[in-house]
């Protein structure tokens, strides 16, 4: 019986949830505080973690890490609110398997679980624990915005070398989908390619996970263990989130990159390498590494071709074909056969920014999916944040854009548009919390209600 631990300071949503999975055949235990649940987690051992990201002595991301340090083989899920959604692809970045958002649906934990479930028994024992951050279905589609098909004749011409290559983008935009295109179109396609998730790991864990360790060499090293490189041999590694590793283990990957050679920590032994790397980051490795808080060496190293993929905000030409295509696998999964979307669906897709980018996009639908129960998916089903998008923001903003068209431009208006988008970013970043944004501005609250006014947000 699989064990889950739920994390969460509302004692009536862990008696709800320990319920609800014990009658779905879990062993469940519960603790209403970050503190509490570490002390468990140091005593007992669980397959996955449900646990919402605000907590009333931590959050979510301090706890993930924590929790990763006891145990890095543990599956993660978040709960948060939608508005979260920054934070969300911030979790899965440092590790969390997925998030589920409020209000929770128990279908949709139910699936979301049984997923992270099956995921860790797939994996390779050998494998580092990762989240899957990117689209890596093997029917994966590709977009025809002209955005898109440069990205795709980059792959085409850079695939069949040996080429190191830095892959840049925002989270969730398919950066593994990307790399794992790249090994498949390679002579490497019929050796492994073997995927690590550099941020969610410790320095201390990251050694062991590129390059092994034997038996009795630190402390809880009690088998050996295969490095990615070994495994990855012949084929491909990909590195993502490449920007945080530690200096240490950026200069032990640069010599073993040099030399193509590897020993396992507290080895002996030197294993012959050959393996293409393929790495990504969101940052810019350029200008880290111009601050010296990246190798310069390391970063010509992996740079020898350089790919960079736009977000789904800027190729909003293709963002029905993904759609389609997530619903097509969200009718597989949960053997449905929703037609379409409504025309209502349609445009607020095409209306949203999608911060979150394709793996926003596909949670969505997945969402959605599972809450109709009609030919096609209607705007009742979307979280309200997307289809009063276009609406409530875009509208405003463009009223106010409108307003500053119509007079000759000088420096007045440059300021004003400076103020109003500093204004509208803020009151975004706290669910348009007025006393949280007027003590980020620095400004008092009836200054910010009169400014509000003022630009009609």
């Amino acid at each position: 019986m699989k064990k889950i631990l739920v994390i969460d300071d509302d004692v009536d949503i862990c008696l709800l949830l320990s319920r609800f999975l014990t009658k779905n055949a879990f062993s469940v235990s519960t603790a209403h505080s970050g503190a509490k649940a570490l002390e468990i987690l140091k005593k007992e051992t669980f397959d996955l973690v449900l646990c919402d990201f605000r907590l009333g002595d931590t959050d979510g991301t301090e706890i993930l890490t924590k929790i990763k340090e006891i145990n890095p083989a543990i599956a993660v899920i978040i709960i948060t609110g939608y508005l979260d959604i920054k934070i969300a692809v911030k979790v899965i970045k440092l590790g969390a398997f997925d998030y589920v958002t409020k209000p929770l649906f128990p279908e949709e934990i139910l699936l979301t679980v049984k997923k992270a479930l099956e995921s860790l028994e797939n994996k390779n024992s050998n494998e580092a624990v990762r989240a899957k951050l990117d689209v890596t279905d093997s029917d994966f589609i590709f977009g025809e915005s002209s955005q898109s098909k440069e990205l795709y004749r980059q792959i085409d011409l850079v695939a069949p070398t040996s080429y190191s290559v830095i892959i840049y983008g925002e989270s969730g935009t398919g950066k593994e989908s990307v790399a794992q295109t790249i090994h498949n179109k390679s002579p490497r396609k019929n050796k492994p390619f073997i995927a690590m998730d550099c941020g969610s790991l410790s320095k201390e864990l990251a050694g062991s996970e590129l390059f092994g360790h034997e038996k009795g060499s630190f402390t809880g090293a009690l088998t050996s263990k295969i490095g990615h490189f070994e495994l990855a041999n012949g084929g491909t590694l990909f590195l993502d989130e490449v920007s945080n590793l530690s200096y240490d283990i950026q200069a032990s990957l640069l010599r073993v990159l040099q030399e193509r050679k590897a020993k396992r920590i507290g080895g002996l032994k030197e294993i012959d390498l050959d393996v293409r790397i393929i790495v990504a980051t969101n940052e810019n490795l350029y200008d880290a590494a111009s601050k010296g808080e990246f190798r310069e060496d390391l970063y010509h190293r992996f740079n020898e071709f350089g790919i960079n993929i736009p977000s789904l905000r800027e190729r909003d030409k293709d963002i029905m074909a993904f759609a389609n295509h997530f619903l097509k696998l969200a009718n597989k999964e949960l053997q449905k056969d929703i037609k379409g979307f409504s025309e209502d669906v349609t445009n607020s897709f095409k209306n949203y920014q999608w911060p979150g980018n394709l793996r926003e996009l596909k949670n969505v639908i997945r969402r959605s999916a599972l809450l109709t129960d009609e030919e096609f998916v209607q705007k009742k089903v979307l979280p309200p944040e997307i289809y009063n998008f276009n609406n409530s923001f875009l509208e405003k903003k463009q009223g106010f854009m409108l307003h500053q068209v119509s007079s000759a431009p000088n420096l007045k208006n440059v300021a004003h548009e400076a103020e109003y988008e500093t204004i509208t970013s803020v009151l975004e970043q706290v669910n348009y919390n007025k006393s949280k944004a007027a003590k980020i501005l620095n400004i008092d609250r009836k200054t910010l209600y009169n400014k509000m006014k003022a630009f009609n947000i």
